[in-house]
């Protein structure tokens, strides 16, 4: 058995301690250097050596002063917004939406470009990143990672984007193409995805370990949590519910091409819910707008969510008779039109026909998840680099 490093010890420490520190001025700063010793349980000079220590390095700043009784007043300190930012981006069929956030979470920048007047994806993400950085005050070199929300397959493995069903100019290759073209860590991630990591920081499933996300919009889509943390498969095509065979709809056998629907996407998503309001006489030029309209009519609209739901519950209950999670989210375009009502249908539909009978609620993430989901992805890797590592190498 190979001896333990005793002198590396102390190293450990400050960076266990340094990292518990900016932690607690990340969530409950601004703090003096006396509430950070008490909250870390370190001493008053251990605590001071160790606001002496971030502010060196930059990490913290003095940002005010808090009265006491005797004395001098003491001064706050705050995690120095600027020592990073990351650069969230949202990847539609029309266009890509990117926001700059600096260390703290804080949005500081943002662009919107459309793609539709461009065959180069890479041009239009750059030009994307370059005008969020420029509104945020920064350049790309304080950027210290973009992450890139999109629809389709991503390798866990090489984050590579290995199919995207409606983005045909999106190719294997690109993310080599955008880290060289933008010289910075670029990572892409599921929308899906991302959206139940937007969920599960500040949404429905706040505080809760096992979940699934169910988005219903112009695709359909599906991410799952278990025991807190993001199941993608070996492949990333866990989630593609669009392609669960379900009886009643036609099955593909070439569902690997472009274009091509699977069986559960025609039923439930943005044609379908269109298809089902104008059997009952809501149009709408949006599927969301149907859904919408449904609800506002009262108990006309009913048989809209009625049959949207036993539909939709089809896709919940093949989920969670194998994996049983307490609960099920429903996002999207879809689904939020169809809000709290349409939710509780598909719990009750649910629980008739199988033996499990998740709670079925509706986001609560207000606005745009998928961007909120890569930012947090991205800043989730920055402070562990700008932080420092807790353990030794």
């Amino acid at each position: 058995m190979a001896a333990t490093r005793l002198p590396g010890t102390p190293r450990l420490l400050r960076a266990l301690n340094d990292r518990a520190a900016l932690e607690l001025l990340l969530t409950k700063g601004p703090l003096t250097r006396a509430q950070l010793g008490e909250m870390t349980g370190l001493s008053k000079v251990t605590a001071s050596q160790l606001v002496e220590r971030l502010e060196e390095r930059g990490l913290v700043q003095r940002v005010g002063e808090q009265a006491g009784g005797r004395g001098p007043n003491a001064q706050l300190y705050a995690v120095t917004p600027g020592s990073a930012h990351v650069i969230g981006v949202e990847v539609l069929p029309d266009r890509v939406v990117a926001a700059c956030a600096d260390i703290t979470g804080e949005i500081v920048g943002r662009s919107e470009r459309s793609t539709q007047d461009s065959d180069d994806p890479v041009r239009a993400v750059h030009a994307a990143v370059m005008q969020a950085a420029t509104e945020a005050g920064t350049d790309l070199d304080s950027i210290h990672r973009v992450v890139l929300g999109t629809p389709g397959l991503v390798d866990p493995k090489t984050s590579e984007v290995s199919y995207a069903f409606d983005l045909p100019r999106w190719h294997r290759g690109m993310l080599a193409e955008l880290r060289k073209d933008l010289s910075t860590p670029v990572v892409f991630g599921n929308d899906v995805n991302l959206a139940a990591i937007a969920e599960q920081h500040a949404g429905a499933a706040k505080g809760v370990d096992d979940f699934v996300l169910i988005w219903v919009g112009r695709g359909v889509g599906l991410a799952m949590v278990i025991a807190g943390r993001l199941h993608q498969g070996s492949t990333g095509a866990a989630g593609e519910i669009g392609y669960l065979p379900v009886a009643g709809a036609d099955v593909p056998h070439s569902a690997s091409k472009r274009g091509v629907k699977g069986a559960f996407q025609t039923l439930v998503a943005s044609d379908a819910a269109k298809a089902i309001g104008r059997q009952y006489g809501f149009e709408g030029e949006e599927s969301a707008d149907v859904v919408r309209a449904a609800v506002a009519a009262g108990k006309a609209g009913e048989p809209v969510l009625d049959e949207l739901a036993r539909r939709l519950a089809l896709g919940v209950a093949a989920t969670c008779v194998v994996l049983d999670p307490p609960l099920v989210v429903l996002a999207g375009e879809v689904s939020l039109a169809g809000g709290t009502a349409l939710a509780e249908r598909v719990e009750a539909e649910v629980a008739s026909i199988t033996l499990v009978a998740p709670k079925v609620v509706i986001s609560e993430v207000a606005g745009e998840p998928v961007l909120h989901g890569a930012l947090l992805t991205a800043l989730d890797a920055v402070r562990d680099e700008v932080f420092g590592s807790t353990t030794e190498r």
